[in-house]
């Protein structure tokens, strides 16, 4: 019996559109993979994190509670803070449970990390985290991107900060509003800005993945803190930061990339 040609081609099609979608999959799923089969594995056989820079999970070993830290593959002060659990996003629901780790806290408490990569400590008002909605992300399990700020945020921030609240009010940055507010604290314990942006703004909780969720670090005249930026169908948080920490660079010095 022959087979038409045409049937031939629609089969050959079917079948690397399949292909393509499977590596597309695998693409996605890359930082899962790192830390689940790699980081997490080699910290517990031998206490040694690599090729993650940092593995921390609670006494019990409960990898549902832990996180790891990877340098991201760009050059330059750009750290991410994954959990050792499978959560995709922004959106993942298991954030907003009573006892999900905080991990932006943790994110912030790993700061030292970007200090020890820049090779000179970094001030409180340079530092920035940040999470991509679902649009502006490449991988589909929940990172935290660590760096510096931007100098457009920082601009912004040196403009508006000491003006903002505990109420979330709006600001523009490049054009584009952002939802903003002000926290107090030397550190995010107590303060998960995940259930801040899910409990506090009207209608987000549905659309989560929509929104990029920044915390950039402040020093204010009543202390320090953070400012909490919140943007709906904004390009990625990470736009606004920069792994060339340029905003700690005296005028006419160039910003040094490690790799």
């Amino acid at each position: 019996m022959r087979i038409r040609a045409p049937l031939i081609w629609f089969a050959t099609v079917a079948v690397l559109a399949a292909l393509a979608a499977g590596r597309y999959a695998l693409q996605r799923d890359a930082l899962r993979r790192i830390v689940q089969t790699q980081c997490l594995v080699s910290f517990r056989l031998r206490g040694d994190p690599a090729p993650c820079a940092r593995v921390v999970l609670p006494a019990t070993g409960d990898a549902t509670q832990g996180f790891a830290v990877l340098k991201d593959r760009k050059p330059g002060v750009h750290f991410l803070l994954i959990p050792t659990r499978t959560l995709t996003g922004i959106e993942s629901a298991a954030l907003l449970d009573a006892a999900a780790p905080n991990y932006f806290a943790a994110a912030w408490g790993a700061r030292d990390l970007l200090e020890q990569w820049y090779g000179h400590p970094l001030p409180r008002d340079a530092l920035g985290l940040a999470v991509n909605p679902h649009t502006a992300r490449g991988q589909d399990q929940l990172h935290i991107h660590m760096e510096c700020v931007g100098q457009l945020l920082e601009h912004t921030l040196a403009m508006q900060a000491e003006q903002l609240g505990t109420a979330w009010t709006t600001v523009q940055i490049g054009g584009r509003p952002f939802r903003a507010r002000r926290l107090m604290g030397e550190t995010l314990a107590g303060t998960d800005p995940f259930h801040l942006l899910a409990q506090q703004l009207p209608g987000t909780r549905p659309r989560l993945d929509r929104y990029t969720l920044i915390v950039a670090g402040r020093t204010f005249r009543a202390g320090p803190g953070f400012v909490l930026l919140a943007g709906r169908g904004a390009p990625g948080g990470e736009t606004l930061l920069d792994a060339g920490c340029a905003v700690v660079k005296p005028p006419g010095v160039p910003p040094g990339i490690r790799p």
